[in-house]
């Protein structure tokens, strides 16, 4: 359960203010939402193989506290690591995740987020699907590039998409303001009419992620970026803003 939980955090935590999770969890199934605050990034994500364990709705608050936690080498691979559940109303749910060293000298007990609360923090997504009419997966060395355009621009908190001349190109500022652009993918197939703004913060903590990315935009104002760890497939989608 640690590599998962550790993955979780890997994928949650550093996008942003992203600090409660819900769990759906079935015996085929485990099921990630989340939302960073202002709705800047919505994550639904699926872990590759169900975390039995997590059978149930709950939530995972205060992923600081769960990280620091994790980070204790106390915790290696001979500790026991367990949910501890309860009965509420006829029904077995998770009450708290148990993390003990092998001789129990050593013990954190995490609580977890009643179904009703976090279920109230974190809404569905009232989203009905987009055309994509860009798809690719970016290369290192572009995402590299996104990273240094974001380090010289560091005043813009949003970038701008254009397809120009077949290639998908990413531009910071304007003609009023200190400026740069860059090819981020060459040749794409399909076109982006519109000049959309993404924040640049979400954007690049989100490429920074480790596993395999595959990024998509939809004229319709939306982009979705799915990153397969090996552990989980995160799927965050991130709603664009106009001048």
């Amino acid at each position: 359960m640690k590599d998962y939980l550790l993955d979780l955090i890997d994928h949650t935590l550093t996008v942003g203010n992203m600090d409660v999770i819900k769990i759906t969890g079935s015996q085929t199934e485990t099921k990630i939402n989340a939302v960073i605050e202002n709705n800047t990034v919505v994550l639904e994500g699926t872990f590759n193989q169900p975390i039995t364990e997590f059978e149930g709705v709950f939530g995972m608050p205060n992923l600081g506290k769960l990280k620091t936690i994790l980070g204790f080498d106390d915790y290696d691979e001979k500790a026991r690591i367990f949910v501890n559940r309860q009965n509420r109303n006829g029904a077995s749910v998770p009450e708290s995740i148990q993390f003990e060293t092998n001789n129990s000298d050593f013990i954190n007990v995490y609580r977890l987020m009643s179904e009703s609360i976090v279920t109230d923090k974190v809404r569905p997504l009232n989203f009905k699907g987009a055309t994509w009419h860009i798809t690719f997966q970016p290369s290192v060395a572009n995402i590299l590039r996104l990273k240094k355009q974001a380090q010289a621009n560091s005043e813009q908190e949003h970038f701008t998409t254009k397809v120009d001349s077949g290639n998908l190109k990413i531009h910071f500022g304007d003609v009023a303001t200190h400026s740069g652009n860059f090819i981020f993918e060459n040749n794409v197939t399909g076109n982006l009419t519109h000049a959309w703004q993404w924040p640049v913060q979400q954007m690049v903590s989100i490429l920074s992620l480790s596993g395999d990315k595959t990024m998509k935009f939809s004229d319709q104002g939306v982009a979705e970026i799915t990153v397969d760890s090996g552990l989980g497939t995160y799927r965050y989608l991130i709603p664009a803003s106009s001048k």
